[in-house]
């Protein structure tokens, strides 16, 4: 568990993070989104101290995060930025096993890590364990850097704008591949974002932040229907609120009985990108699959289209 006790940054006179109090749950998804300036970032890096708080604590596990001296506390937190951070003459192994070493682990264990991670992340160890960064796409560098931030299996993640330099299709793959990995490993993920779909998508819990200040911090959910301020109001967006609704809600509810033609989507789809993928492939209904790829049922046009008018009313 983190949490920040009315934590405050200042630089000279310009207070960048102004008493600032919230609790982030182990093993979930906290995101923190806000426009450029909003203190966002800086809240994140007092987390780790690469940024050291004005006043106020932050607590790790109950304890202060003072306790352990500044590097070594580092090395128990992964941490992953825009551009990946890798370095450039070191293979991808070298890469992932940087931390590791750091702390010692012997030959052996670090090569296992290693190879664990990269099948992990669906790299072959075989094919991208000697390649250097420069060999591999966008979204391949962005799985070895999480993987490198994964490598001494941290509780804790963070994360600052790690999509923000991937296309969309890309990023929507890194996005889900984050989800997959979070879930697998239970680590308490903090991830900075100007995008508050991405937040919407990720976070089990958003902090807006704003001039310095926490607006709100509530489950996507609760920002949706209740947003706390006219500045919260307008970063979700009035005419995409209903379909950000969407994105929250699984195909459970609005399969039905019945068949339909073409390729079959995903149970585990939201309904905002099942909607998507009808609308895409023009076609009026498709069929659902299950996880072994057994036809459950079919979803309608209609009745995703529905399902996001309700929440806006």
């Amino acid at each position: 568990m983190i949490e920040l006790r009315h934590v405050v940054k200042r630089y000279g006179e310009a207070t960048v993070v102004d008493d600032v109090s919230m609790v982030v749950e182990p093993r979930t998804v906290c995101a923190i989104v806000g426009t450029s300036g909003s203190g966002k970032t800086t809240l994140m890096r007092m987390i780790n101290r690469m940024t050291e708080p004005s006043d106020g604590k932050i607590l790790i596990d109950g304890e202060p995060n003072t306790k352990l001296p500044a590097h070594e506390l580092r090395r128990r937190i992964g941490y992953v930025i825009q551009n990946h951070g890798l370095f450039p003459h070191r293979t991808v192994a070298e890469n992932i096993a940087a931390v590791p070493k750091l702390l010692g682990w012997d030959r052996a264990k670090t090569a296992a890590r290693v190879e664990e991670l990269l099948h992990l992340f669906g790299l072959d160890p075989a094919r991208f364990a000697n390649r250097q960064p420069h060999e591999l796409s966008g979204g391949q560098q962005q799985r070895v850097g999480v993987a490198r931030a994964l490598a001494a299996k941290p509780n804790i993640l963070l994360m600052d704008e790690p999509f923000g330099a991937l296309d969309p299709i890309i990023r929507n793959k890194a996005q889900a591949d984050l989800l997959d990995i979070q879930r697998s490993t239970g680590t308490t993920v903090v991830i900075v974002t100007h995008d508050m779909e991405e937040a919407i998508h990720l976070g089990h819990r958003i902090a807006v932040m704003d001039g310095g200040k926490l607006l709100q911090y509530a489950p996507p959910a609760e920002i949706l229907a209740k947003p706390a301020t006219p500045f919260v109001e307008e970063l979700i967006g009035s005419a995409e609120r209903p379909f950000r609704f969407l994105s929250l809600g699984s195909l459970e509810g609005v399969v039905e009985p019945g068949e339909a033609a073409g390729a079959p989507i995903a149970a585990g789809t939201n309904r905002r990108d099942a909607l998507a993928e009808l609308l895409w492939s023009g076609r009026d209904s498709a069929p659902v699959a299950d996880a072994e790829g057994r036809t459950i049922g079919r979803i309608r046009t209609a009745s995703l289209v529905s399902g996001a008018a309700r929440p806006a009313a």
